[in-house]
């Protein structure tokens, strides 16, 4: 499973969808002319010199370059994308994915974002509505993906309808270190009139930049525990495998020592467990997913392998913001959170 529903998202459709997300239909079909009076997201688009303003252009991480007349204003998002684009200061007008509060507490992909000022396109895999994003008159679409070409939760059946409405856009957030996807974001924000050099932006990265050395310090300190990443859904337990995460690639950069699942599929992202093999592997430290789409812990305890496993028992868990947005603000306080973890926690008998 990749970054999505807690089931195989990795394996068959673009690297995140679960069993539960492939029973979700695809979005609307038909737009007819208004789909074909759009034009194409494609490199030789020209500029209308009546048009007014500045030209703008963005390479993205299919090598694919995305322009328009003018800096584009009214922008549609994946929700952990439009998130970051807020920590820039870049407004977005809708977003899809899952955006919905969990608990009462708003959900952890929104950021900061005020996510009943936007308007969603669809919170689960598969639920894009096509009709309601061309009424928003989109000037581009801006996503992830786990890996490249798919832009992640733009269904692939409806991509060249939805691709026909606006420009779009693709960030890599698959293999590579997370500081690649953190200096597109930047890059990105900057060319949309984001303003990197604001007392929030550069407080963020100094706040990034210290839990950083606090991190690396951390497992240092602590060489030898064993963390695993992680998640579950009924039939399930998921073990990542960390160099195809860009965080968990990065933490190991910084001296994390993780349990490395095997390639269970052809997208290599998760090693896939039956519960009653959930013990295939000792670690000191588990990182559960923290999606709404995840088990939470409540409900992973009513698995009687996962009670079992020694650092459950011991209380050594911590939340994996597996869709963490791509901005400095949003990864600092995740680094925080796990260098703190780290340090608390204790080698566990096997």
């Amino acid at each position: 499973m990749r970054a999505l529903r807690p089931s195989r998202t990795a394996s068959r459709t673009p690297v995140g969808v679960s069993r539960r997300g492939l029973l979700t239909g695809g979005a609307a079909l038909g737009l007819g002319a208004a789909l074909t009076a759009c034009g194409s997201d494609s490199d030789d688009k020209k500029s209308d010199p009546g048009s007014g303003g500045k030209a703008w252009s963005f390479k993205d991480d299919r090598g694919k370059t995305a322009r328009s007349d003018s800096t584009p204003k009214n922008i549609v998002a994946f929700i952990s994308t439009a998130a970051a684009l807020h920590d820039y200061g870049v407004e977005v007008t809708g977003v899809f994915g899952p955006s919905k509060p969990v608990g009462g507490k708003p959900n952890p992909q929104a950021g900061d974002l005020d996510v009943d000022k936007l308007t969603s396109l669809g919170e689960t895999w598969g639920q894009f509505n096509i009709e309601k994003y061309a009424s928003l008159k989109p000037e581009l679409l801006i996503s992830n993906m786990f890996p490249p070409p798919n832009l992640w939760f733009v269904p692939e059946e409806s991509s060249k309808k939805i691709a026909a409405l606006a420009p779009t856009v693709g960030i890599n957030g698959a293999r590579a270190s997370l500081l690649e996807p953190l200096k597109r974001y930047t890059d990105l924000a900057a060319s949309l009139g984001g303003d990197l050099e604001s007392q929030k932006v550069k407080a963020a990265k100094s706040r990034f930049e210290k839990a950083e050395r606090t991190l690396r310090k951390a497992a240092k300190a602590n060489g030898g525990l064993k963390v695993m990443a992680m998640t579950g859904d009924a039939q399930q337990m998921y073990v990542a495998v960390p160099d195809s995460y860009c965080d968990l690639n990065y933490f190991k950069d910084l001296g994390v020592e993780f349990v490395e699942g095997k390639k269970s599929d052809e997208w290599g992202f998760w090693e896939f467990l039956s519960w009653e093999n959930a013990d295939k592997y000792h670690a000191d430290l588990i990182m559960v997913d923290n999606r709404s789409s995840a088990l939470t812990e409540d409900q992973l305890a009513k698995k009687p392998t996962w009670t079992k496993l020694p650092a459950v028992k011991a209380g050594q868990t911590v939340p994996w913001s597996m869709e963490e947005r791509y901005s400095y603000a949003g990864y600092a306080p995740v680094l925080e959170q796990l260098a703190e973890a780290i340090e608390k926690s204790k080698k566990l008998k096997r």
